[in-house]
Parts: C-alpha cells; structure tokens; sequence
C-alpha cells in the first residue's frame, strides 16, 4: 500500500513543516539520499515540552513525543518530496532523549518514531537506529531525532512529441552536415 494512502487510512493530518531554529536547513539530498535534521516533539497548546526522561516525563510520554517528532520528520519528507511514496526506504535514525543519568529506556521512547514509520511505509519503513541518552537537548526538549531515508528518482516527463520530433530532425541535420564535411 502507498504511505499517501496509508496515512490517510490511519487518519493523520501532517502539520506543516516547522522552520529550523538556527543556521541549517530541514533537509539535504545527496544523490538518492535525503538526510533529515534533527526535530523536537511538537508543541502542545503553543507551548514545547522541556524537560528530562525519568524527572518530569515518563517513557510513555517519551514515546508520545517521539511520536510527534515522526509526525514532524514525514511533513518534512513530503514537502522536500512531494509525496511520501517517493520514499523507497527508511535508512537510519538517530534517536536522542534528554534523560537522568540512571535513565535505561531511550529504546522505548524512541520506539514512537520507529512505530509510526513502520505503520505508514511498512517493511520499507523499518530501519537502522541508535537511541542514546543525552545530559541536555537544545531548549530543554526531551526528544530529538534526526532520519535518512533513500529516495527514488522522479520520473522524468516524456517530452512532447513535437518536441521530439525537432529533437530527431535537428540530430539528423547535424549529422547530414557533418557527413557532408567530411566528403569535402
């Protein structure tokens, strides 16, 4: 099934891309990769969650915010794409969770983004990761996580055929002329 349809069969509405906070970009594409930057859990009635995994947050409330963050990074895919279904498959995560010391459980948190890919792209959606626990994120925020996903190639338009046709005509009066400059 295509994750367009997919995300429309699960009922989600992707906000809109979020813009970076500071002096980078939201996405790269290098070849058929596209490297994702890392985004934060979205805010909740105009206010970002801040704070610590295992102090003010619960795995479950991790989760939820990794979650969110999947949400983030797929709005992102799509406006860098066009569609969702240009995505052959998710390569890599890099999970990052803003933790107490003792805290063991970044696996679980992280686990809101590699769900949510799995539910919309499938098999294609399952991935590398690393979900590792931080003294601090940027602003406080509990969860960061960054993506690279491999991207097929667009398609490219057919060319018109009158196009075409000038196309043949011109490479065929090219190479008369040149046959003729050779003869000479």
């Amino acid at each position: 099934m295509s994750a367009e349809k997919r995300l429309k069969q699960l009922g989600i509405v992707l906000d809109p891309v979020t813009p970076p906070v500071a002096n980078y970009v939201n996405a790269v594409r290098s070849g058929q990769l596209l490297f994702l930057s890392g985004k934060g859990p979205s805010a909740v009635a105009g206010v970002r969650p801040r704070g610590k995994l295992g102090r003010e947050f619960s795995v479950e409330q991790g989760y939820a915010f990794a979650r969110s963050v999947g949400l983030a990074l797929l709005a992102v895919m799509k406006s860098e794409l066009g569609s969702l279904d240009r995505v052959t498959r998710v390569v890599k995560l890099l999970g990052m969770v803003n933790a107490e010391p003792d805290f063991a459980d970044q696996p679980q948190v992280i686990n809101g983004c590699s769900d949510l890919f799995v539910e919309v792209f499938g098999e294609r959606g399952r991935h590398a990761r690393s979900a590792v626990g931080m003294g601090s994120l940027p602003m406080g925020i509990p969860v960061e996580i960054e993506a690279v996903v491999e991207v097929a190639a667009a398609r490219a338009a057919a060319a018109p055929a009158h196009s075409r046709a000038r196309r043949v005509t011109a490479q065929r009066g090219a190479s008369k002329r040149a046959a003729k400059a050779r003869r000479r």
